[in-house]
């Protein structure tokens, strides 16, 4: 065991110097692990169990029969020759040593137990072992370890574990058998996308992406509102700036320009003209109209209003009603039963003592009864 694991700690130091420029790549798998999660291994494990268990009681047998000759002799030693005696001492040591070959046959280190196991273990491990070639020769590991085997591993990093994706291709290669030619294309082709998709290195080279994409949209998103908000100021500026025109056209807010009279000059201020005249009253008709239909857009939607609350309010008062009236019938019910429960005492009572009375009478009159002549 020193031995391999100085070689594998050799060629560590020697592969790190080699890839020491490009990192190295690890991954170890569980064998214990995927021998567990194997159906056909499951079930034959059972079957040699099964067969183990006979050949303990087999062992069980012989060696009952052995203490039995060995009491036999004992007791019948006084009673025997010594010919008889030295024949069954033979027996008895020529039948542990059969039952000694026996336990090598079935338990020793080549024994049938070990030899049907390593048998049965054989073709997964193969099979475990060209899914990790092949994995390694596609995501570029440089070492590959089985957790279960000599090699201690004190730390090792569950990314870095490959047991699941081998239990995974030995079920889908199992699958494959029963498949057409149509539909193993077509398996094939999803294998091959997830196994791409599984890599750790598409996946962190995903989660970069996705990084880089989620900042760019943030960034995105903060220059659409700058530009939101500029926008939005921009609009409320030129609506102040119409707003104030307008009022100022219309003579409201703002009073119009006088035209203030030539100095010595006793003509007093007049509009321009007839027309600018008409013009002005125009526009203070329309405002008026325009005023009229919000106020009575304003308290049209006041009406709409009232109804709603007082439909609300009608709705909670009939509400609150009903549960009154629940009350009160709940009230009553227990009121009722509280009754016909006295009721009910008050007659068992009464019965009991009518019961009671009668007996007490005939008890009297046999004390009185002796007394007189």
């Amino acid at each position: 065991m020193k031995k391999s694991f100085f070689t594998v700690l050799i060629a560590l130091v020697a592969l790190m110097a080699n890839a020491q420029s490009r990192g190295i790549k690890i991954a170890y798998l569980d064998m214990n692990y995927i021998l567990d999660k194997v159906p056909d291994y499951a079930d034959a494990k059972n079957q040699l169990e099964q067969k183990a268990t006979k050949w303990k009681q087999e062992l069980e047998v012989k060696r009952n029969e052995i203490s039995k000759l060995k009491e036999s002799l004992q007791q019948e030693k006084p009673l025997l020759t010594k010919e008889l005696i030295e024949e069954r001492e033979e027996e008895i040591l020529f039948q542990e040593k059969e039952l000694i070959d026996y336990q090598e046959k079935r338990f020793g280190p080549m024994g049938d137990l070990v030899t049907q196991k390593a048998v049965l273990i054989k073709p997964i491990q193969d099979q475990v072992f060209t899914i990790a070639q092949d994995l390694a020769e596609i995501r570029k590991y440089d070492f590959v370890f089985d957790k279960s085997s000599d090699l201690t591993m004190i730390v090792a990093a569950k990314k870095h574990d490959i047991s699941d994706y081998i239990i995974t291709k030995m079920t889908r290669a199992a699958k494959q058998e029963k498949l057409s030619s149509r539909e193993l294309k077509k398996f094939e082709e999803q294998e091959a996308k997830e196994e791409h998709e599984s890599n750790p290195d598409y996946i962190e080279r995903q989660k970069i992406l996705e990084e880089r994409k989620n900042a760019r949209d943030k960034k995105i998103e903060e220059r659409k509102a700058l530009q939101e908000e500029k926008k939005k100021a921009y609009e409320e500026k030129r609506a102040r700036l119409k707003a104030e025109r307008d009022a100022k056209r219309n003579g409201t807010a703002v009073p119009p320009a006088e035209t203030t009279p030539s100095e010595g000059s006793n003509i007093p201020f007049a509009p321009k003209s007839n027309k600018d005249a008409n013009d002005n009253g125009d526009k203070t008709e329309t405002k008026t109209t325009s005023t009229d239909k919000k106020a009575a857009a304003s308290e049209a939607a006041a009406e709409r209003q009232n109804a709603i609350d007082a439909a609300r309010e009608e709705r909670e008062r009939k509400i609150e009603e009903k549960k009154k009236a629940q009350d009160e019938r709940k009230k009553q019910i227990l009121e009722q039963r509280e009754a016909a429960k006295k009721a009910r005492e008050e007659k068992l009572k009464k019965k009991e003592e009518e019961t009671t009375a009668p007996a007490g009478d005939d008890s009297n009159t046999e004390e009185e009864t002796p007394s007189n002549p």
